[in-house]
C-alpha cells in the first residue's frame, strides 16, 4: 500500500505531459490524471491511458488498438470523451482523453444504494437518452468522402458511461473495445464481466453493427432499473448461453412499478434477433424521450447534477484537495530538480573574472553562461514559470535574451 501510494503522489513526466496521479490499473492499462502545458501559462487536466507493457510486445494487439483508436480519435461529440493525442513514447502506446470530474454508473448505483436512496428511474432513462445520442453519431460517423466508417463500440458496460458532477454524460472508450477483445492474458474475472453485456451476435462472433451496442445498452438499462444482474453464470460458457438461449423476463418481474411504455422499450432493444430490435440508437432514443416528455418529471442536467453531488458529496471535497497536492508537489518537484540542475553546471565552469560593472561570465565549452543574483522568490516565481511552459528556469532565460538580442 505505501508504494501504492508512492506512485500516486510522484508526478512524472511522460513526452509532453505530466502524470501526476494514477487513478487506476488494470489488466490491459493504468489509468493517470495528468497535465498538458503550454506557453503564457496554458494547463490543461487530461487522462492519459497508458498501455501495460507485455500488451505492446503483441503485434496484431497493437495493430488493432492503434487502427481502431485512430477511428476513435475522429468522434467530436458532447456525449463521447474526446480523444486528443495517441502515440509511443518509448515502449508504451498511450491515449490521451479528455478529462471529466465525475464518476462512472458502476461507481453511482452501488453508491445510491449504500446510501439507501433508490436510483430514480428518470435519471436511468436520461443517462440512456444521452448515451444513445453519443452513439448514434459515432454508428452514423463517415470519413471525408462520405464513406461510412462502421464504428461499433463493442463494450457500452457500466464503467464506460460516465456523468460529470455537471449532469453531462459521456461514453468512454470508443476505438479499444475490439483490440480489448483479442487479450489472451486478462483475468477469468474481467473476461466474465465482459461478457454480461454482449450481445447474442457478438458472443457467436457474427461480424457486428450498431445494433449490438443497443441490446448492450438494453442490458445495462435493464439493470440500472430492476437492480438485478441479467446475464449470469458460475463460467464463461454459462453466460454465453445465458445471453444465447436465456429467457429475459419482464422488468416487471423483478420490480412491479415499472411502467408498461418502459418495460416495452427495454424488451425490443433486448431482442434476441436483431432485426426485430431498435435499427438505430435514434430511434431508441426517440421513444426514451418521448416517455419522458410525457412524465410527471422531466429530469435536465442540473437536476442530474444536484443528484451526483449529494451522493458524492464526501468525495468532491477530498478528490479536488487531491489534485491541488499532486500540482503543488508537480512544481515544488521542478523547482528542486532546477536548483540541483543549476548547482551542477556552475560546479563544471570555469569562472571569469567579470569586468567593472558587467554580470558574471562563466565560460564552458564554447558556450557563455550568465549568472544573475537572484532571492528565492524571485527564483521560485520563475520556476512555476518555466513549468507552466514545459520548460527550465535556464531554457527559459536563454530565449527571453535570445528574444531581446534579436528583436531589439
Amino acid at each position: 500500500m505505501a508504494a501504492e501510494a508512492q506512485v500516486r503522489r510522484d508526478p512524472a513526466r511522460f513526452g509532453k505531459y505530466t502524470l501526476i496521479d494514477r487513478i487506476a490499473v488494470g489488466g490491459m492499462a493504468e489509468i493517470f490524471l495528468a497535465r498538458q502545458a503550454g506557453l503564457e501559462g496554458f494547463e490543461k487536466l487530461i487522462v492519459i491511458k497508458r498501455i501495460r507493457p507485455h500488451l505492446s510486445k503483441q503485434p496484431n494487439f497493437v495493430k488493432m488498438f492503434l487502427n481502431e483508436a485512430k477511428l476513435a480519435a475522429q468522434l467530436n461529440h458532447p456525449n463521447i470523451v474526446q480523444i486528443y493525442d495517441l502515440g509511443k513514447i518509448g515502449e508504451s502506446y498511450f491515449i490521451a482523453m479528455e478529462y471529466i470530474f465525475g464518476r462512472d454508473m458502476r461507481r453511482i448505483i452501488p453508491k445510491a444504494d449504500q446510501m439507501g436512496i433508490p436510483f430514480p428511474m428518470v435519471y436511468a432513462l436520461k443517462i440512456a437518452s444521452s448515451v444513445c445520442e453519443g452513439l448514434y453519431y459515432a454508428h452514423q460517423k463517415t470519413d471525408l468522402y462520405g464513406n461510412p466508417l462502421n464504428i461499433v463500440h463493442r463494450d457500452i458496460t457500466p464503467e464506460n458511461i460516465f456523468v460529470s458532477f455537471d449532469g453531462t454524460v459521456k461514453v468512454l472508450d470508443f476505438g479499444i473495445a475490439k483490440a480489448a477483445n483479442q487479450i489472451e492474458q486478462t483475468r477469468a474475472g474481467e473476461i466474465k464481466g465482459k461478457l454480461s453485456y454482449m450481445s447474442p451476435e457478438q458472443c457467436m462472433g457474427k461480424p457486428l453493427d450498431q445494433r449490438s451496442d443497443i441490446f448492450s445498452l438494453g442490458v445495462v438499462l435493464y439493470e440500472w432499473l430492476t437492480g438485478f444482474k441479467l446475464f449470469t453464470g458460475e463460467s464463461e460458457v454459462a453466460i454465453l448461453k445465458s445471453i444465447t438461449e436465456g429467457k429475459i423476463y419482464r422488468p416487471s418481474y423483478f420490480k412491479a412499478d415499472i411502467p408498461e411504455a418502459v418495460e416495452n422499450i427495454i424488451m425490443k432493444a433486448l431482442e434476441k434477433d436483431r432485426d426485430r430490435r431498435y435499427q438505430t440508437a435514434w430511434e431508441l432514443q426517440y421513444d426514451l424521450d418521448q416517455f419522458l416528455s410525457q412524465y410527471e418529471f422531466t429530469p435536465s442536467n442540473i437536476h442530474l447534477s444536484n443528484f451526483l453531488k449529494q451522493l458524492f458529496f464526501d468525495e468532491l471535497e477530498e478528490e479536488k484537495n487531491r489534485i491541488g497536492a499532486a500540482k503543488r508537489e508537480e512544481v515544488e518537484g521542478d523547482v528542486e530538480q532546477e536548483v540541483i540542475s543549476a548547482a551542477e553546471i556552475i560546479s563544471e565552469l570555469e569562472a571569469v573574472p567579470p569586468a567593472a560593472d558587467e554580470p558574471t561570465v562563466m565560460r564552458h565549452a564554447n558556450e557563455r553562461i550568465v549568472t544573475l543574483p537572484m532571492d528565492g522568490a524571485d527564483y521560485e516565481k520563475l520556476a512555476r514559470i518555466a513549468g507552466k511552459n514545459g520548460t527550465t528556469v535556464t531554457r527559459l532565460l536563454t530565449e527571453i535574451v535570445s528574444a531581446w538580442m534579436k528583436y531589439r
